[in-house]
């Protein structure tokens, strides 16, 4: 009998998920989801953050002592910025072009915006965003940058702060470089070990993956309570989607024409990851799973994946971006339409392209990001609660399909770096069972 692709299990276990969600809800069975269901969505989440960063580490430094040219470093690195920020720039004017075309925020009834400004402008994920923002905001124009070098990398490690680690790693992978081959060798087996230890954990925990996607999809199914408030809110959220949808096309165009693969092949290879960003909300708790779908399921090689992966979960913020520009306009639409200024617009194409970098990899991140956008173009402070009320309610699941976007865009572009630098091969796929005939 033939298996079934993870794929598959995973999109079962989301459709099961919901439905049982929905089930729940009408039963008044919240409290069933949230104590004996949802812990398991938690621990899988937990088990890919665990192993984000050893497998950031040991794959980064193995890639870069392989590297065998300082040049090489450099190359790939202007490579991988440079993308990352052609791409965003294209979310951001793609966000802004549909918004500006469809106007969802035009003729929104008053009714609607007093009931959605009483039941969210005191809320306190609202008020939680705010504070977020107002202390990114207030920490400086070059603290991002000071934020790469850590004083401490056990600190770093034990916070998962993965521009640290990127730094450590990078600087670990040259000095490897700079002395010699046999001296080296040591160190760069056990990173090479370690990281081919911590894949087989990723094909260990995937395993769990279609039980862990029904807890994670039952569990947000049950925290929508106010669905005449998500309908008004369609038009908006129909913008969002069919922008990220867009931009996924921009991937699998640039896929197709750059790198001759089968657009169609790349999502099927590709979708584990997409799944789980969907279900999940986090590029960071996804990385380990993007990272071995692209090394052995598109044939990405490790010191490219090992660099651009892990950079772009932290700097390329596609989904994310493209969300901010359309949101900034449609809550101007609303409640500041003297603010819809050309000249406003493109100041948020310049603050979102920014904002991204700094973005952190994980849920609602965007909505911070948002925060700092339109403080960048004077939109009124008093209204700021208003602005995020609006869009409070559906924020969690536009975040799951911007989060989709981050991940695609991140593997996207590990494959043009690879295809540029001659580093994409076939795909060697690895099952968690290679060596189980050995050892049991």
């Amino acid at each position: 009998m033939k298996k079934i692709a993870l794929h598959w299990k995973i999109i079962i276990g989301m459709v099961l998920g919901i439905i049982f969600g929905f089930i729940m809800n009408s039963v008044d069975g919240k409290d069933f989801v949230t104590d004996w269901i949802a812990p398991f969505g938690t621990i899988f989440i937990n088990l890919l953050k665990l192993i984000a960063v050893p497998l950031i580490l040991a794959s980064l430094i193995k890639g870069i002592s392989d590297l065998k040219d300082i040049s090489k470093i450099k190359t790939m690195g202007l490579r991988t910025i440079s993308i990352y920020m052609v791409t965003t720039l294209v979310a951001i004017v793609i966000g802004l072009g549909i918004v500006n075309t469809i106007k969802p925020g035009d003729g929104m009834p008053q009714e609607t915006i007093e009931k959605i400004k009483s039941k969210y402008e005191n809320d306190a994920g609202v008020a939680d965003k705010l504070t977020k923002a107002s202390a990114q905001k207030d920490a400086g124009p070059l603290r991002a940058l000071v934020d790469i070098f850590p004083s401490n990398i056990f600190k770093a490690l034990g916070e998962a702060k993965m521009l640290q680690v990127i730094f450590f790693a990078l600087f670990v992978g040259i000095c490897l470089l700079l002395i010699t081959e046999e001296k080296a060798r040591p160190l760069v087996n056990f990173f090479d070990s370690l990281n081919e230890v911590v894949m087989k954990m990723v094909d260990l925990i995937m395993l769990f993956a279609p039980y862990a996607v029904f807890a994670l999809m039952a569990n947000v199914i049950i925290a929508f309570d106010d669905t005449e408030i998500l309908l008004k809110l369609l038009n908006y959220s129909l913008c969002v989607v069919g922008g990220l949808i867009l931009m996924i096309g921009f991937y699998l165009i640039l896929v197709s024409v750059y790198t001759k693969k089968s657009p169609l092949w790349f999502l099927k290879q590709i979708s584990p990851a997409q799944l789980l960003a969907f279900s999940t909300s986090s590029s960071a708790a996804t990385l380990p799973v993007t990272m071995e779908r692209v090394e052995e399921h598109i044939g990405v090689d490790k010191e490219v994946s090992g660099f651009v992966l892990p950079v772009g979960a932290t700097v390329n913020m596609d989904g994310t971006s493209l969300y901010q520009g359309i949101a900034a306009v449609f809550i101007m639409q609303v409640i500041w339409p003297e603010g819809l200024t050309f000249t406003n617009q493109l100041v948020i194409i310049a603050t979102a392209l920014l904002a991204s970098i700094g973005s952190a990899a994980v849920p609602s991140a965007g909505m911070v990001m948002l925060v700092i956008v339109l403080e960048s173009i004077g939109f009124p402070a008093e209204l700021l609660p208003i602005g995020l009320a609006l869009i409070f309610a559906v924020d969690r699941p536009l975040d799951m399909c911007r989060t989709v976007v981050n991940v695609t865009g991140d593997a996207t572009v590990s494959m043009l770096v690879a295809k540029s630098l001659g580093k994409l091969h076939e795909p060697k796929p690895k099952e968690w069972d290679d060596n189980y005939e050995k050892v049991k």
